[in-house]
């Protein structure tokens, strides 16, 4: 040993190791192999993964698989960073690694195997008291802990999603109720179409977000059954018969999840599709709003040359050269978001159909999105919630004046001179830049009092005029 390192071995040789450093020989070797992109898994999914760890020292404890010292000692070493926040720095292997994510593994197998020996009174690097795999790993592969850290990590970022959308279909709800006697004219192909109010626009965003709440909620329920206890192919080997059970029941107890048992520990162990699956749901989800942030933006178009049906609230100057200019910035971020997290779900597919025989070996790049894509939405969503729809106001002189020129009044005519007949009111209102209602007026189709009486909130609903 020298100052600045000490000598570890594997399988391989030896090996320096950074002197301080909590993690071993492993991970030393993972950092110099996989120079890539610098990004490390995100915290949650080291939570997940130490309280794996700290669950199977517990569980192998209650089984008679390991004694009582050892135990304590690991389980005291997750608590250090599960409770107390510290030594996230110590988890330094690169999200793009050897396949299955046995790496990562085993960095967290090496940073707990030394806090334990530092609470045991033993030195850094000591594995002969409290080993990395015979200890920490007991029972355990690679390829049952790290797709277990990825259900776990999804599901707590999940329910944290859950409650930022339920956030956003309430404001829409609310919007809906206020802008219910907002009259405007709705847009299909980009054209003018028939009456609405602007309610309905906002409810039906309401309904498409929830909608999408829904299908996340039963995606979720998939990741919940784990394949802990599986080992290295599903079969158990290694692991004490009650083990899987007992885990199941003691990562629910930490995790505050409802988390079973898997039903095939081998399906679990080499098929991804329930992970690709929620992974969809999030591509949904990103695909409604996306459609939803377009209409906004395009509704608050403006301010003189654009539709300027809403007002979004300025949450910054909008241009560097232009003064005055306020852009929706915050719904262009939310766009970003979406756009990536569309993307994030297209390698999670490629993923999960590269598995071969008992594994799938691209857990590592499918962990990494699948968390990222649930922090930047729930993150994404919840500063446009409060910082924008919550402060949407309508135009409602602006939207009454698109009600009143839309040329999809003349549908409300159907039934009272045809279609001909009416398409040919829409010819001459825009010939003569004249309102359909004073045309039909002129043109003897109605009174000046059945145009005041039918063109209003009635045309919003079902019904028709009656001549």
């Amino acid at each position: 040993m020298s100052g600045e390192f000490r000598i570890e071995i594997d399988s391989l040789g030896e090996l320096k190791v950074p002197q301080k450093a909590l993690y071993g020989v492993q991970t030393q070797r993972a950092v110099e192999n996989w120079k890539v992109s610098g990004i490390m898994e995100p915290d949650i999914f080291v939570r997940s993964y130490v309280m794996i760890k700290r669950a199977a020292a517990k569980v192998n404890q209650v089984l008679g698989m390991l004694d009582a010292e050892k135990s304590k000692a690991i389980q005291a070493a997750a608590d250090e960073i599960l409770k107390d926040g510290k030594h996230y720095e110590q988890f330094v292997v690169d999200v793009y690694q050897a396949g299955a994510g046995t790496s990562f593994n085993m960095n967290c197998n090496e940073v707990l195997a030394n806090l334990a020996l530092l609470k045991s009174g033993k030195k850094l690097g000591d594995y002969s008291f409290i080993h990395p795999n015979d200890h920490v790993n007991m029972a355990q592969s690679t390829n049952d802990s790290f797709p277990t850290a990825i259900r776990i990590s999804s599901l707590l970022g999940h329910q944290e999603l859950i409650k930022v959308i339920k956030r956003c279909v309430a404001i829409f709800q609310i919007k809906a109720k206020e802008f219910d006697r907002v009259l405007s004219s709705s847009r299909t192909h980009l054209q003018d179409a028939v009456p609405m109010r602007l309610g309905q626009a906002f409810g039906a965003f309401a309904d498409s977000v929830e909608k999408d709440l829904k299908r996340l909620e039963f995606a979720a329920e998939e990741l919940s059954f784990l394949n802990i206890g599986g080992t290295a192919s599903g079969t158990g080997m290694n692991s004490h018969p009650d083990y899987a059970q007992k885990m199941a029941e003691e990562l629910s107890q930490l995790t505050g999840l409802k988390l079973k048992r898997g039903r095939n520990l081998v399906e679990l162990s080499q098929n991804m599709s329930d992970c690709s699956f929620y992974s969809a749901a999030l591509r949904n989800l990103s695909l409604t709003l996306t459609k939803i942030v377009n209409d906004l933006r395009l509704m608050s178009s403006g301010p003189t040359t654009g539709l300027e049906e809403i007002n979004l609230p300025a949450v910054q100057p909008g241009s560097s050269i232009m003064p005055g200019k306020v852009n929706p910035s915050m719904l262009e971020m939310l766009n970003q978001v979406l756009f990536d997290v569309i993307g994030k779900d297209s390698t999670v597919s490629y993923c999960t159909q590269a598995g071969q025989f008992q594994l799938n070996v691209m857990m590592p790049i499918v962990a990494y999105n699948l968390v990222m894509s649930l922090r930047i939405l729930t993150n994404g969503l919840s500063v446009v919630n409060e910082k924008c729809l919550v402060g949407i106001t309508a135009n409602e002189k602006r939207c009454r004046a698109y009600f009143a020129s839309s040329m999809g009044l003349a549908t409300a005519l159907n039934t009272v001179v045809g279609y001909q007949k009416a398409a040919e009111v829409v010819k001459k209102a825009l010939k003569e830049d004249k309102a359909i209602a004073d045309l039909v007026v002129e043109m003897g189709y109605l009174s000046r009092e059945e145009v005041e009486k039918y063109f209003s909130y009635n045309l919003t609903e079902p019904g028709f005029i009656k001549k």
